[in-house]
């Protein structure tokens, strides 16, 4: 037997070798798998994230979208109320150029009247 005692001895000790080896491996197979949790929960939390800012573009478009349908309605709107403005003031300064000239035919008419009146009192009334 004395030759088989260290054969046995190392086999003994290829065993506690192994048997270290495989605690060292699952232990790092429970390190990795937590490892691999852990990365695949902030994974989840990535694509959650990237999901709701998607979500967040999307919206902001539509609201750009419907504030440039807004812009282009109010910029119409503008000038159609320029438009109209221009009209208002072109027709106001046709009725104040009628008005001057009204004013100036009443004016000749006032005056026109006042040296009749002033012919007839004269005639009528010479000791006036």
């Amino acid at each position: 037997r004395g030759g088989f005692d260290k054969v046995i001895k190392m086999c003994d000790n290829m065993i506690q070798v192994l048997k270290q080896e495989q605690d060292d491996d699952d232990h790092k197979r429970e390190y990795c798998n937590k490892q691999l949790d852990t990365a695949d929960d902030k994974k989840k939390g990535l694509e959650r994230t990237v999901s709701d800012e998607e979500h967040a573009i999307d919206n902001a478009q539509e609201g750009l979208a419907t504030l440039t349908d807004e812009i282009s309605t109010l910029e119409a709107g503008i000038k159609e109320l320029d438009r109209q403005v221009a009209d208002a003031t072109e027709q106001r300064k046709e009725e104040h150029a009628e008005f001057k000239e009204l004013m100036a035919s009443n004016n000749a008419a006032k005056q026109l009247l006042e040296f009749a009146k002033h012919r007839l009192n004269k005639f009528y009334n010479p000791s006036l």
